[in-house]
C-alpha cells in the first residue's frame, strides 16, 4: 500500500549545544539543526512515510544546515518559504539525566513570519495529515495564519498537535488561552508530563485527557519520559511502557514518538479523516512502535531519529 504524505508546518531551530574546551574562559558550542516540527518531518521521512515540511527557511548558515539535513533525509521541500529573516537558535545545557534546558534567541527570526499567502497555494488534496505544533501556533504574527491554515486543512487531512511548551519564551498562559481551541481543531493531541504541569499545574492525566476530550481532541497522548504514555482516545485509556536504552540525551525524543505514533497510524490506513476507524487496540500498537523509535533516538546525541533499516535491524538482532 502507498504511503499517503504527511504534511508538517512549523519551526527549524539551530541547537548549540554547550561544550567546555582546554582553553581557560572559553566556551565552545556544537550546533545541530533541531526545531519541534522540523525533527518531526525527519523522523516520518526516516521511517518511510512521504513528509512534506512547510517551513520558512533563512538562507544564513544555519538555514543551509537545515535544508541539507532535511533534505538528506528525504523530506520535500517543495513548499519550503526562502526566508530573509535570520535563523532561530536555541542554545541547550544537558543535565546529568541528559534533558535540555534551552535559552532561546528568536526575536524576528524566519519561523514566526507566517502570511496567509505563503500558505495559501498549499495543495493537501493528498495529505493524510497535517502536524503542527511547538512555537508556530504561538508566536505572531505567524500564528492565527497556522491556525487558519489548520481549520481549513480539518476538511481534507487528520490534524495533529504537539502544544511544546516553551515557557522561556513564550508564557504558559498564552499556550493555556489557546489550548481549547486547539482541541477544536486537533484530532490528534501529543504532549509531554513536562508540558501537561505547565498547562494545567496539578492536574492528574486521566482528568487532563477528559478535559480535552471534551474540548474536542479525540486522540490524546502524554508522553512520560522512562514511564512511558498514556493514551487516551475518547476517554478510553491505555499505558505503554517505555523501551530501555541508554540514554545519551532526551533532545527530539517527544519529535520523534509523535512521527512514529502517526507513521504506524498511516500504515494501517487510520489517518485521513476524524479517526473515525480507529480504536484502542491500535493506539496502544502504535504508541508501542513509538516508543522504540523514540527510544532510539535517546540512544544517540541530539535530535537525529533512526531510520527505517535501524527499527528493522533492532528487531532482527531480537531487541524490542
Amino acid at each position: 500500500m502507498s504511503l499517503r504524505p504527511v504534511t508538517v508546518l512549523g519551526e527549524c531551530v539551530a541547537d548549540a549545544f554547550a561544550e567546555p574546551t582546554s582553553a581557560p574562559n572559553e566556551l565552545a558550542l556544537r550546533v545541530l539543526p533541531g526545531g519541534g516540527p522540523a525533527n518531526t518531518a525527519v523522523a516520518l521521512a526516516r521511517l518511510g512515510t512521504p513528509a512534506r515540511f512547510l517551513a520558512r527557511l533563512s538562507g544564513d548558515v544555519f538555514g543551509r544546515l537545515f535544508r541539507a539535513r532535511l533534505e538528506a533525509s528525504g523530506v520535500d521541500l517543495s513548499y519550503a518559504v526562502p526566508a530573509a529573516e535570520p535563523s532561530t537558535l536555541a542554545v541547550a545545557e544537558l543535565d546529568a539525566l541528559g534533558q535540555a534546558a534551552f535559552s532561546f534567541h528568536a526575536q524576528n527570526t524566519a519561523d514566526w513570519q507566517w502570511s496567509a499567502a505563503e500558505l495559501a497555494g498549499v495543495d493537501l488534496s493528498r495529505t493524510a495529515c497535517v502536524h503542527t505544533g511547538s512555537l508556530a501556533l504561538v508566536r505572531e504574527p505567524g500564528a492565527a495564519v497556522v491556525e487558519d491554515f489548520l481549520a481549513a486543512a480539518a476538511s481534507h487531512a487528520t490534524v495533529s498537535i504537539d502544544p511544546n511548551v516553551r515557557p522561556l519564551l513564550v508564557r504558559p498562559e498564552t499556550y493555556r488561552a489557546r489550548l481549547a481551541h486547539w482541541c477544536r481543531l486537533a484530532d490528534v493531541l501529543r504532549l509531554s508530563e513536562e508540558d501537561l504541569a505547565l498547562l494545567l499545574p496539578g492536574t492528574p492525566p486521566g482528568q487532563a485527557c477528559d478535559l480535552w476530550h471534551a474540548a474536542g481532541a479525540r486522540l490524546v497522548v502524554i508522553t512520560r519520559g522512562a514511564d512511558g504514555a498514556l493514551a487516551s482516545l475518547d476517554g478510553e485509556r491505555v499505558e505503554v511502557p517505555a523501551v530501555a536504552t541508554r540514554v545519551v540525551d532526551t533532545v527530539g525524543a517527544g519529535d520523534s514518538f509523535t512521527a512514529g505514533l502517526l507513521h504506524h497510524l498511516g500504515t494501517r490506513g487510520l489517518l485521513g479523516g476524524r479517526l473515525t476507524d480507529l480504536r484502542l487496540p491500535d493506539v496502544a500498537e502504535a504508541c508501542r512502535f513509538a516508543a522504540r523509535v523514540a527510544a532510539l533516538t535517546c540512544s544517540v546525541a541530539g535530535p537525529n531519529p533512526p531510520w527505517q533499516s535501524e527499527l528493522a535491524q533492532r528487531a532482527t538482532a531480537g531487541h524490542t
